[in-house]
């Protein structure tokens, strides 16, 4: 089973529906996935040097002992991060990457990602319940991807919850199951990748982030995967500037996209659309096997609203 969705304003426009309407569009993928819940957000621009930091921990965190070890590492003063329920977003250098393993290991959290737009939030449990603790409504963003997970092939821990994400503001939600994923694996691991987890997905993940570092644009990455990737899968996938669906060549996982004026949006199933504003006037169609679809848009694109001075 699993649930997918995805919301991407074209050109990065109204950030504050983004939230509001994501939210609902995940919560009604619920009954195809109760185990956990994940989405990716992107929205405010960290500032010249920096990326956004997501920490994943729980309920007992001690979020002020995690922010005086990064601003003693770090060598800089740190502002207090942005807690989302058992997450903590911080603001550091983008050269920070070999402090992260060290902070791992001494602390009980998990870096969920990073980015200069996105931040990841990702947990077991119901995924109604979870949306309105992390806040979905309330974030402004330009586009988001999210998954509600049925745990059929490995353990119910926030560690296997979608999304993965494998690179610097890359993540990627998948419904469906990879057959060659493990040799995939060894060739990314080849190539410097490391995972954290068994989860096909990931690898998938992976895949994508490598051939995007490899200097392939979102379409050819998609296009790469559709070649070398091997098993039935529907992926929605984000980067900074841009959002992408692709279905194996044989389609065996639902998607359905609606595009306006305005936005593209797909999920798993149309009741997750529905309700969109515009939704039954727009171009709705189920995307065909094998088929790369693809929207980006350049930084300029992107409002002030949605920047960091």
């Amino acid at each position: 089973m699993c649930g997918i969705a995805g919301l991407f304003f074209k050109n990065g426009t109204h950030p504050e529906q983004l939230g509001p309407l994501f939210t609902p569009m995940l919560a009604k993928m619920e009954s195809r996935g109760a185990d956990s819940v994940g989405f990716a957000i992107y929205g405010d621009r960290a500032a010249t040097g920096s990326h956004w930091l997501t920490l994943g921990g729980d309920v007992r965190t001690d979020w002020a002992a995690i922010t005086g070890w990064i601003s003693e590492r770090l060598g800089r003063s740190v502002i207090e991060p942005q807690q989302h329920h058992t997450h903590a977003v911080y603001e550091v250098p983008q050269d920070s990457g070999s402090q992260l393993s060290e902070l791992e290991a001494i602390f009980p959290v998990v870096v969920m990602s990073t980015g200069t737009k996105m931040r990841i939030f990702k947990e077991a449990g119901s995924p109604t319940e979870l949306l309105g603790l992390f806040g979905l409504s309330g974030f402004r963003s330009s586009h988001a991807i999210g998954h509600t997970r049925m745990a059929t092939e490995s353990a119910v821990i926030t560690a296997g919850a979608h999304p993965f994400s494998t690179g610097e503001d890359f993540c990627l939600v998948h419904n469906g199951s990879l057959s060659n994923h493990h040799w995939i694996k060894r060739k990314l691991e080849r190539q410097g990748l490391t995972f954290r987890t068994e989860n096909d997905s990931e690898v998938a993940a992976g895949f994508l982030s490598w051939r995007l570092r490899e200097g392939d644009s979102l379409e050819a990455a998609v296009e790469a995967a559709l070649r070398d990737l091997d098993g039935f899968f529907t992926f929605c996938i984000g980067t900074a500037n841009g959002f992408a669906v692709l279905r194996d060549p044989i389609a065996c996982k639902p998607a359905v996209l609606v595009e306006t004026d305005d936005y593209v949006a797909m999920a798993s199933e149309y009741r997750s659309l529905a309700d969109l504003p515009g939704a039954s006037q727009g171009r709705i169609w189920e995307p065909a096997p094998g088929t790369v679809y693809a929207w980006e848009f350049a930084h300029d694109a992107v409002p002030a609203s949605l920047r960091t001075a």
